[in-house]
């Protein structure tokens, strides 16, 4: 059964960093392009990182660029979301997906048809 769990949010303050993990299992996932989204209370799903099967390739949202990076373990089926200079604003659950199929990025949340559970960020000022 093809499955995702994230892992490493938490409660931090302003400008601490975060490294979030994305850990699959039940399929081949190096073969699929992975991304991350997070939602926060009210709002809709929102596209952060995007990258390809190989690794090779990378994509961000304008909002992260720069303060977030997104990296992959290919053998260890471990898609990773490092966070630094973190910003109230930045609160949200964090989802990690799969984009089954393809070894592009992809920036539409419809692109992905695996989803984790969402680890949650919580930012304080």
């Amino acid at each position: 059964q093809a499955q995702l769990l994230e892992s490493g949010g938490g409660l931090v303050r302003s400008r601490a960093s975060l490294n979030l993990s994305c850990r699959g299992s039940g399929r081949t996932y190096s073969t699929y392009a992975m991304g991350w989204f997070r939602q926060a209370p009210g709002r809709e799903r929102e596209f952060l990182a995007a990258i390809s099967s190989t690794g090779t390739m990378t994509t961000y949202a304008d909002s992260i660029e720069g303060r977030f990076t997104v990296s992959r373990d290919t053998g260890n089926n471990v898609v990773y979301l490092q966070m630094n200079d973190l910003k109230p604003e930045d609160t949200a659950v964090y989802y990690c997906a799969a984009r089954l199929g393809s070894t592009v990025v992809a920036t539409e949340g419809d692109e992905y048809a695996y989803w984790g559970q969402g680890t949650q960020v919580t930012v304080s000022s």
